[in-house]
């Protein structure tokens, strides 16, 4: 009933967004005066707050369209300064797209795979991870489906299914590419990795990156890592799991909605988000638009959730964060025991920051820890002082000093 209940909320309100939207036009027309009464500019910024509050369930778009050549010292735009970028379909399967940036007549540049995160937000969450990388490689990511818009013909989604997509991505991809899994899906990057070299696959990747994700979550237990021990999986099965309503193409499909992850995000922070809506409504009303859109870009963004497959939820919650099975030696992929000491060519970096509340510092390099066949000069760990979870992978410290780190990884590996 849960999903259910959320429809019908949703559909309750759509005649008041509506009107909300239309009457902008209005509200801002400097034609009419409108826009100059200082009581229309109040309700045009309560209507935009009302706007950007609304939770959605499409994917944004990349908004990734050229990247500035290095070295030129000056801003994309002008003929030669820059490269465009054109997105191309490698791969696709039910839920996720195998999707590269390509850099058109650019030479050629390591090969990197961005695992983003299956966890209540589309891949377009890493927009900014994938504009640094591309710098200086040739960037492909998964990119996630909407679980509620793929029909339950296709058939289950687990955690296995997450790691045999990463492996069959990084086949398609070939040989020399180099894995760059962020937060969620550090743990089956880890397997697939352990998996291929096990087997000696050819294109086993020739680095593996492992930023802010919770390989060990017994060290230095976060909140997150605390509340899933609370209850038993039968109780996440129970509150939190729900069906697809009937009118999308997932109908009937077990998930966790995205709208229940968004609401425990935004539950831990709650100051936080309310202040930026107030500060938000204010710039609007005091004609500080740009101001204004750094918080509408940011959470048009991460108000666009996309539904968990209940199989990978609660696989992810007993496997990783209630029984520990991957450090403590008993994670199974379709029976056959992962083993990360398997791995003996791949270049691993771990990456941790100083004030991550999500994913706390030791529990990715707990990596280090298990891929004990790896020589000292195929190591690295780093830790960023001063960022929380999402500067691991965004923001001003991710591009200055992070990615020179990975970036370095990435080139002694080829």
């Amino acid at each position: 009933m849960l999903y259910q209940a959320f429809q019908v909320q949703s559909d309750l309100m759509w005649p008041m967004r509506m009107a909300s939207k239309l009457s902008l036009p209005f509200l801002q027309d400097s034609a009419s005066g409108a826009a100059r009464s200082p009581s229309m500019r109040r309700m045009a910024a309560a209507c935009h707050v009302m706007e950007l509050a609304q939770v959605t369930h499409k994917r944004p778009p990349w908004r990734i369209d050229q990247i500035a050549k290095r070295g030129l010292g000056r801003e994309p735009g002008a003929a030669g300064e820059a490269w465009t970028v054109q997105e191309e379909v490698v791969l696709s399967t039910p839920f996720c797209t195998l999707l590269r940036f390509a850099k058109l007549d650019a030479p050629p540049s390591p090969k990197v795979l961005v695992v983003a995160p299956m966890s209540g937000h589309f891949a377009t969450l890493l927009r900014d991870t994938v504009r640094t990388l591309l710098q200086d490689h040739d960037v492909y990511v998964t990119d996630w489906h909407n679980v509620r818009d793929v029909a339950l013909a296709d058939g289950r989604f687990g955690l296995d299914e997450y790691t045999q997509t990463i492996m069959d991505f990084v086949a398609a991809m070939g040989p020399g590419v180099n894995i760059v899994a962020v937060c969620q899906p550090c743990v089956s990057a880890l397997a697939a990795v352990a998996l291929m070299s096990e087997d000696a696959h050819p294109a086993t990747p020739a680095s593996l990156t492992l930023m802010a994700g919770p390989i060990d979550c017994r060290i230095n237990p976060t909140g997150v890592n605390k509340l899933a021990v609370t209850k038993p999986i039968e109780w996440f099965e129970k509150n939190l799991i729900s069906q697809v309503p009937w009118r999308h193409a997932g109908e009937g499909r077990r998930v966790y909605p995205g709208f229940v992850q968004l609401s425990a995000f935004m539950s831990m922070n709650k100051d936080r988000h309310s202040d930026a809506f107030k500060a938000y409504y204010q710039h609007l009303v005091a004609d500080e638009f740009d101001k204004a859109e750094v918080t509408r870009t940011f959470y048009e963004e991460y108000m666009a959730v996309a539904d968990l497959s209940a199989d990978f939820y609660l696989e992810t919650v007993k496997l990783v964060f209630q029984d520990y099975a991957l450090p403590k030696g008993e994670l199974r992929f379709r029976g056959r025991l992962v083993d990360p000491a398997a791995i003996r060519r791949t270049a691993l970096l771990t990456v941790e920051g100083e004030r991550d509340d999500i994913c706390a510092v030791g529990q990715t390099l707990a990596a280090q820890d298990l891929a004990s066949s790896l020589r000292p000069y195929l190591r690295s760990h780093y830790v960023q002082p001063n960022v929380g979870h999402y500067g691991v992978f965004s923001g001003r410290r991710w591009q200055n000093e992070i990615y020179p780190v990975l970036r370095n990884v990435i080139q002694l590996s080829q």
